[in-house]
């Protein structure tokens, strides 16, 4: 019989595994202490276990971490682990430190199938999913790893963010255990509003997490119109930006946040302009397709690489295109580049990847054809182009 790896466990399937070997339930609460919140390996340091017990798991369970493949430290702190999920495939994670808490930006696939213009991962291509155990992993060796270098029992790790390697939406069926370990008080114990997971709108996955496990939210838009984001995020051609926003209203319902992020990367000469700004205003504001959305906007200065062909829209654009947001009423963030000395910042991970998408030719793509906004705008609506005498400013 194969051992059974308990990362691969949320609480109540260890309550179910140790039923099988004829354990009561608080076993397996236990048993979820030690592997968690103390990092343990060995059954044999499980002190307050029966011996019969540990006897039964030495036999029949593992506690199987990842390999470490590399460790990168960036001069600001940030670290960067390599990890090797077996078949060529290898997926990264990122711990960033910061004054008020401690962040991990966790994987859930090998690669990514969205292949999202920006994103060095999506260039990669995809592999396969990861499971709960491989997900759950990633915090466990962080957690404890750095728990030991700080020579501390306290927790180190006080938010995590699904915005790693993959769409986690697609990988719901091991996403959504390895969240209620995350959770869990007996587990890492993080607070709903502390956990993130980023989607680029797969919509009705997005209901889904809703009912079963509301975290908080953010959702990579990137541009303000349709023929824009089909370019940017291909998703968008299934699950267009209203449908996407109607979900978004939904969630909110039960988030643990009355607010949405919406993360844009800033694109020189593709999304940064002042009329995609007002466009923008526009979508998410009281005269947009579904009504206002309660959101903060969290502008990602672009992290470029090559295949992209794409650049980072300047300090001062950036800068100028958040004024115009705040001043439309909305909060707005730019994002404080991290990591990016080791590769660690956002879009940047990319891993180690035996792609079965061929997403190196498919993504090889014509220019971004960029329609202006204002043409866009008037046809739609009548309005007279924006700098016209008759512009409204919002």
């Amino acid at each position: 019989m194969t051992a059974a790896n308990l990362l691969e466990f949320d609480l109540d399937a260890l309550a179910a595994f140790c039923e099988q070997l004829g354990e009561k339930r608080f076993r397996a609460t236990q048993l979820f202490r030690w592997i968690h919140q103390k990092g343990a390996r060995d059954f044999a340091q499980m002190s307050d276990l029966a011996k019969s017990l540990r006897e039964k798991l030495a036999g029949r369970a593992t506690i199987q971490p990842l390999a470490v493949l590399s460790e990168h430290v960036s001069a600001d702190g940030t670290v960067k682990w390599l990890f090797d999920v077996g078949g060529g495939n290898a997926v990264e994670t990122v711990f960033i430190p910061e004054d008020d808490r401690g962040t991990l930006c966790i994987s859930s696939q090998a690669g990514c199938a969205v292949g999202c213009r920006f994103c060095s991962t999506g260039h990669q291509g995809f592999s396969r999913n990861l499971s709960t155990g491989e997900i759950v992993a990633q915090l466990w060796h962080a957690e404890h790893q750095l728990r030991g270098r700080l020579g501390t029992t306290e927790r180190v790790i006080s938010n995590v963010v699904m915005m790693g390697m993959g769409e986690p939406l697609q990988n719901y069926a091991a996403l959504l255990p390895a969240l209620r370990v995350m959770l869990d008080d007996h587990g890492y114990g993080l607070s709903r509003r502390r956990v993130t997971v980023s989607t680029s709108g797969v919509v009705p996955m997005i209901d889904r997490l809703r009912e079963d496990c509301p975290v908080a939210l953010a959702v990579s838009l990137h541009a303000p119109t349709d023929a824009l984001r089909d370019d940017l995020v291909p998703l968008n051609r299934k699950y267009p930006i209203a449908e996407l926003l109607e979900a978004c209203q939904r969630y909110l319902e039960a988030a643990p946040r009355d607010f949405i992020t919406f993360e844009y990367c800033m694109l020189d000469g593709v999304n940064d302009s002042e009329a995609q700004a007002r466009e923008l205003l526009r979508l998410v504001g009281e005269r947009g397709p579904v009504g206002r959305v309660p959101c903060k906007i969290n502008l990602i200065p672009f992290n470029p690489f090559p295949a992209s062909g794409l650049t980072r829209s300047s300090s001062a654009r950036v800068q100028a295109f958040a004024k115009l947001l705040v001043d439309g009423g909305l909060v707005t963030t730019v994002r404080r580049t991290r990591g990016d000395d080791i590769d660690a910042a956002c879009g940047q991970l990319a891993g180690e990847v035996q792609d079965r998408t061929n997403a190196r030719s498919r993504m090889q793509r014509a220019p971004i054809a960029i329609q202006p906004i204002d043409s866009v705008v008037q046809r739609r609506t009548g309005a007279a182009p924006s700098g016209s005498a008759t512009e409204t400013t919002r």
